[in-house]
């Protein structure tokens, strides 16, 4: 029984001892899951302004139709996600867009959102980069507003160099993927 009460009782000298460490663990995890690192420092070299030349299909070997549109980017929260506004005239009307950028450092993932003045649903896409940082190939899903179902979306954005980007998306129509949009982004 002495036994077994010295050991109950050292176990409740220590429980705080354990608590301690098990928080400052959790301390250094939220620290590092909440400082802007590498990625964020890239995703910053593109805050400025940015004219954009926009090229679309609405099917496979379909008829291009051009815009063009202009975009700011700024760095957002303490340099921890970059947003971008574009603006511009497409299919007559005026065009406003607005996308929000970020990395999440625990899962080593960016994650892109989507909106314009063209709809009233939200476009979510997760991605990885290429070991130079240089493509990120995001997936994801939008609802097709025709019959309400989930569509499966693909992009790729490259920095082609310090003043050119090039981002280009792939629809999917009768189960067949096929270049939807190629938007050429040039630093102003």
């Amino acid at each position: 029984m002495k036994k077994l009460l010295a050991m109950a009782f050292l176990a409740a000298c220590m429980a705080p001892l354990h608590a301690s460490a098990q928080s400052d663990a959790e301390m250094k995890a939220w620290e590092a899951y909440a400082t802007p690192g590498p990625e964020h420092k890239k995703m910053a070299e593109e805050v400025g302004s940015w004219n954009a030349d926009m090229t679309f299909w609405m099917e496979a070997g379909g008829e291009a139709t051009k815009a063009t549109s202009a975009a700011e980017i700024k760095m957002v929260l303490g340099g921890r996600y970059q947003e971008m506004s574009y603006t511009g005239k497409m299919m007559g009307m005026p065009f406003e867009g607005n996308s929000v950028l970020a990395f999440d450092n625990t899962t080593k993932e960016y994650t892109s959102t989507w909106m314009d003045n063209m709809g009233t649903g939200l476009m979510v896409m997760k991605g990885k980069a290429s070991k130079d940082g240089k493509v990120i190939n995001f997936n994801g899903t939008m609802v097709n507003p025709i019959d309400g179902k989930q569509t499966p979306y693909r992009e790729v954005y490259t920095i082609v160099d310090a003043n050119t980007r090039k981002m280009e998306m792939f629809d999917t129509k009768n189960g067949k993927e096929f270049k939807s949009m190629e938007i050429i982004m040039k630093r102003k």
